[in-house]
């Protein structure tokens, strides 16, 4: 039967209340389960959309680093100028310009000049006169005008035949045969300065033993094979070991030595040539290790007590006997400028800084040395440290967070300049000291290019044969005795040692 109507003032039956009640909880129950549901989807959405901010972020900062890679070439880095190919940037020195362009002041030129003493003279008359026609045979020299050529002669081999004579003895009997001269030691052989020239030609101009070959037929009319060649420079590097063991001598003797070492493939693997060098004094070393074990086989650093030039690898640090460790200025600006072309504006702000510092401070140590003065002027040594000094600093502080690879990197650049500014600034304090470790890069550049002709050395016995023919040659050249000179020295035995003190 339909519900009776509530008289107004009358109380509700307890029985609706609940009802309602109970209809009022279902829909808030059902409220707060819809609102946790869209509380969940929103959490997966917020979680989702975390995850994404992370992935931008990496994604930026991989990007920045990749940017900062494309952005290398040897200008702003350790790569070599090869790999820079065709799109290698315009030269950015930064040096200030000095004087014009060309010859500097002073260096001699290299003009051929006429000789007062030339091989042979040819006479030329003038057949007729220019003017009248007449001859002029008796006619009075007024004139001569001297020209001059020069020119090789064609070479040919010469052959000399030794004859070993035998004669038996008249009173007893005995046969007795002259001895070989020292040297001739098979029926058919080539002599020593061929085999000087042909080693010049390998380890020398660095072609490969086949074109070595190739140029000496055509050279001068005789083709040895490669293993002749190479059979060569193996006798050439023996001879060779008493003016290195000089040479060794030489470095341990110096106040400052200069270090190196660049990969070189040999057995198709990778090895590493070491380099010392000092004055007129040069050692290249091969091993198959880069670490302390390769600075210990080279004989140099274990017992050097001088200043110890080199870049800012780990390992040189361990050898804590020597006077001082001098590190390159040349490395460390490069550093800087890849921070200056690759950084935020900041960063770019200490980076020069850092870098104007170093060439202001190079610029008056030169000045130094030519004024005949034994230090840097004390005000500029002073200011240009402190500048160096603090924009090490700011760099530390702008990328202490170290939340990119980039920003990681150059916290560790700006760390590294604070902690070794005595090393780095040696140069300024000790006029001995050079600014950078070019030395040393230039002297292991010629085993770069041997491989690059080469592409690996065979055997690690060649690879030695050739650094130790590379230190005879580089320290020969530095005291003024050609490479075939010193080459044909040391085929024919009597190799060129270098004096030590």
């Amino acid at each position: 039967m339909p519900d009776t109507p509530r008289v107004p003032g009358e109380a509700e039956p307890p029985d609706e209340v609940i009802a309602r009640l109970l209809a009022t909880c279902e829909g808030l129950r059902t409220a707060n389960a819809r609102l946790r549901e869209l509380l969940a989807e929103k959490d997966e959405i917020i979680a989702a959309l975390q995850v994404q901010v992370a992935q931008v972020a990496e994604l930026e900062a991989r990007v920045e680093a990749l940017a900062a890679q494309v952005k290398q070439n040897s200008r702003n880095s350790s790569k070599p100028p090869s790999s820079d190919g065709l799109a290698r940037p315009a030269p950015k020195s930064l040096r200030k310009k000095g004087g014009k362009p060309g010859r500097p002041k002073g260096q001699p030129g290299a003009t051929m000049q006429l000789t007062d003493h030339p091989d042979h003279v040819v006479v030329h008359e003038p057949a007729a006169c220019s003017g009248c026609g007449a001859g002029l045979a008796g006619g009075v020299q007024t004139g001569a005008e001297r020209r001059q050529v020069t020119e090789i002669p064609q070479v040919r081999p010469v052959v000399t035949e030794h004859q070993m004579i035998e004669r038996e003895c008249p009173c007893c009997g005995q046969k007795t045969k002259a001895d070989a001269p020292d040297g001739v030691s098979a029926p058919v052989q080539y002599g020593p300065r061929l085999a000087a020239l042909g080693t010049y030609l390998w380890h020398g101009q660095f072609l490969s033993k086949e074109r070595a070959c190739t140029a000496l037929g055509e050279m001068f009319g005789c083709t040895p094979s490669p293993a002749v060649i190479a059979a060569a420079a193996k006798k050439i590097a023996a001879f060779t070991r008493p003016a290195v063991t000089a040479i060794v001598s030489a470095l341990l003797a110096s106040e400052v030595v200069h270090f190196d070492e660049t990969g070189f493939r040999v057995a198709g693997k990778l090895a590493w040539v070491h380099s010392a060098s000092a004055g007129k004094y040069v050692l290249v070393t091969v091993h198959p290790k880069r670490g302390k074990e390769a600075m210990d086989a080279a004989g140099v650093l274990p017992a050097f007590t001088g200043i110890a030039c080199h870049d800012a690898w780990k390992p040189y640090d361990s050898y804590d006997h020597v006077a001082g460790h001098a590190l390159c200025g040349a490395h460390l600006l490069r550093e800087l400028t890849a921070v200056a072309e690759t950084s935020t504006a900041d960063d770019v702000i200490w980076a020069q800084q850092a870098a104007g510092a170093l060439l202001e401070l190079n610029k008056a140590a030169d000045a130094a040395r030519s004024a005949g003065s034994g230090a840097i002027d004390p005000e500029i040594l002073d200011k240009q440290s402190r500048w160096y000094r603090e924009a090490a600093d700011a760099g530390i502080v702008l990328n202490a967070a170290r939340r990119s690879k980039l920003q990681k990197k150059r916290h560790a650049l700006a760390t590294r300049m604070r902690d070794r500014a005595d090393d780095y600034l040696r140069f300024a304090h000790d006029l001995r000291v050079p600014f950078s470790n070019n030395r040393a890069e230039q002297d292991i550049r010629m085993s770069k290019l041997r491989i690059k002709v080469s592409g690996s050395m065979r055997s690690m016995a060649g690879a030695e044969i050739f650094c130790a023919i590379r230190s005879y040659l580089a320290t020969a050249a530095r005291h003024g005795i050609s490479a075939l000179d010193a080459l044909t020295r040391a085929a024919e035995g009597g190799p060129w040692i270098p004096q030590t003190a």
